[in-house]
């Protein structure tokens, strides 16, 4: 028994792991004026600029950034209009505008978004076949044009990252690639960024960041005390910061904090030598895809039900993490009323923050649950590893993110 009260049971050793994180990570006040010897370091000639909406052009960042890019001699053109979901269709305009262009490098402006637009046009131009192909499973990149990226939300964690996701519009299938070769040569992460961001869009962002943590933090895998504080000490800093975030727009230091926990996060240091989950990733990628709810928001609304199906599983996990990150008292003789005791407070939490915790509140129908099963990537049949979620299991799930 280890000093939390949970019982280790010693069935399965920490997996072997290589970790590989080579991303340039510059972190700070102004750092964005940087880009342009960045790039030129990096070996770029002719920078592709990927950006979102009008906020990057409202605040200034983009004006910088080109400056940026001219004092470094660079040529650069620019490509604008990804969605909150990126799209296929603005990931084919990119590589044909690429192409069109001799493109050598890649400069995504923004957030999660349009880091994964950025890296699904960097694989696109590297091959001769459709670019959906590498996340249908269909091909696996083998190379990238280098994409670098300038940060203005803390959330999805692609700046560091492995993975991309993108939407295919015929169907509205959301899929994932990941894979190494994708990840950017350097990330700009400037704090200050973020501080015109929504309070809505920074809390639905911090979701994202603790829906990281704990996809790699319910596991399988047995003795793996080292990342389980390293992802409870993340869960425990997003407890502090998020709340000074949101009475305080300004809070450069806290905003700092949640930055790099974002990074930190999804860049896998926290995953290794750990069976990892996801399943919550896949669950809600369907109600993104469907009712074009922000990423983070879907994805409170997804995991305290998750939580609640799987709780039995290993309770004494839940119940860890009851204790050691929401402060609940341990209940040795009903372990499982701690364990719910932590749930109610991660929703609590949430709710607090001003996030949806049920699907009505994002605009989900009971109706549609057949649909949001069927539109599922099942691989092998079910989902995750934690507890393996197959379609009656996922149907399941989805019909407790109505119930109070």
């Amino acid at each position: 028994m280890d000093y939390s009260g949970r019982i280790c049971i010693r069935r399965s050793k920490v997996d072997n792991f290589q970790f590989f994180s080579p991303t340039r990570f510059i972190f700070g006040k102004d750092t964005e004026n940087q880009a342009g010897t960045l790039c030129k370091e990096f070996g770029a000639s002719k920078v592709f600029i990927h950006f979102g909406g009008g906020s990057v052009v409202r605040s200034g960042l983009l004006d910088r950034v080109k400056k940026s890019l001219s004092e470094a001699e660079l040529d650069f053109v620019q490509l604008g209009g990804v969605k909150p979901n990126p799209e296929d269709t603005l990931v084919y305009e990119g590589i044909k505008l690429c192409k069109q262009e001799n493109i050598d490098f890649i400069l995504a402006v923004g957030g999660g978004s349009v880091i994964d637009s950025a890296k699904a046009i960097g694989m696109g131009l590297c091959y001769d076949g459709d670019f959906w192909d590498f996340y249908s499973g269909a091909a696996v990149p083998e190379k990238t044009i280098p994409v670098a990226t300038v940060l203005t939300i803390s959330a999805a964690g692609s700046e560091g990252s492995e993975s991309s996701v993108i939407t295919k519009t015929d169907g509205m299938y959301k899929r994932g690639c990941s894979n190494d070769v994708i990840r950017p040569v350097f990330s700009i992460l400037n704090p200050a960024l973020t501080q015109t961001l929504p309070v809505y869009q920074t809390a639905a962002g911090a979701a994202d960041i603790m829906a990281h943590i704990f996809e790699r933090y319910f596991t399988n895998t047995k003795n793996v005390e080292t990342t389980d504080r390293l992802c409870e000490g993340l869960l425990l800093s997003m407890l502090r910061e998020l709340p000074k975030v949101l009475e305080d727009p300004d809070d450069y230091d806290a905003r700092a904090n949640i930055m790099w926990a974002g990074t930190v996060a999804h860049n896998n240091i926290i995953g290794v030598g750990r069976k990892q989950d996801w399943s919550s990733h896949d669950l809600e990628h369907e109600l993104s895809a469907l009712y074009g709810v922000t990423h983070g928001a879907g994805l409170a609304v997804v995991f305290p039900a998750w939580m609640k199906y799987t709780m039995n599983h290993d309770v004494m996990r839940f119940a860890q993490l009851a204790v050691r990150v929401f402060g609940c008292e341990m209940d040795f003789f009903h372990p499982e009323r701690t364990a719910r005791k932590g749930i109610a407070r991660l929703e609590q939490f949430w709710r607090a923050c001003g996030l949806p915790i049920r699907m009505e509140e994002i605009g989900g129908k009971k109706d549609d649950i057949p649909y949001l099963v069927g539109h599922l990537e099942l691989n092998g049949g079910t989902l995750g590893s934690f507890v393996p979620i197959g379609e009656a299991e996922a149907a399941e799930i989805y019909g407790m993110m109505f119930e109070k």
